[in-house]
């Protein structure tokens, strides 16, 4: 039975309506390392990855990688054990913002079929993945992880060629990715004021959109 199946209380609806008005509203948790308790935080620019073609820049060897299969990516096989090795400290990253309330949140959002990941595979093994959130035609990613030492080189880089190709099968208007990161700012993402971000959102959170199912030969064509 999959995460998904499992059947949702009434206050387990309750937390999912709470968590996605946060998100229509522009706000997302966040660790406070120095206080150790998670806050909503709506940071003055936000940092978006543009979904049109043309605007989402694939540098040529990553392209090649994805047209070489040389992973099978998935969605929403693994979206557990994802979101879990997001958390996870590695080299040059020894804190995490993800904390064990958080990561119950994200699952509960998983259940109701909100929040979804994808995974890259080599020989069987998990060796990257990146998960997020839709709300409307927005889709807020939140984390993405590799595992070089297994063979995940470019792993996530690639899950993200594969969801941008998704999100726009599916019409999607927006990718969140929240903060400034030199990694994204590689594929043509760029900061916005709040104000024009909320502008932005207040269109289209309303503006539902189905998750289609993923379909991996989209990205390589």
């Amino acid at each position: 039975m999959s995460d998904r199946s499992r059947i949702l209380t009434d206050a387990d609806r309750q937390a999912v309506d709470a968590l996605l008005t946060h998100y229509a509203q522009g706000w997302f948790p966040m660790l406070d390392p120095d206080e150790e308790v998670v806050r909503w935080v709506q940071p003055s620019m936000r940092f978006l990855l543009p979904l049109e073609d043309g605007a989402f820049h694939i540098p040529r060897t990553l392209r090649s990688r994805v047209r070489a299969a040389r992973f099978e990516v998935t969605c929403d096989r693994a979206f557990e054990r994802v979101i879990r090795a997001c958390a996870e400290s590695r080299p040059g990253r020894e804190e995490t913002w993800l904390d064990p309330s958080i990561i119950d949140a994200f699952e509960l959002l998983h259940r109701a079929g909100h929040a979804h990941s994808l995974e890259a595979w080599h020989h069987d093994e998990l060796v990257g993945g990146l998960y997020g959130l839709c709300v409307g035609s927005v889709f807020c990613g939140e984390s993405m992880f590799s595992r070089p030492h297994l063979g995940g080189t470019d792993a996530s880089k690639v899950c993200l060629v594969h969801l941008v190709h998704h999100l726009r099968r599916c019409g999607f208007t927006l990718l969140d990715a929240q903060l400034h990161s030199d990694h994204l700012a590689r594929f043509g993402a760029t900061e916005v004021p709040r104000a024009r971000y909320l502008a932005m959102l207040r269109k289209a959170a309303p503006d539902h959109r189905d998750w289609l199912p993923f379909d991996p030969a989209v990205a390589r064509a």
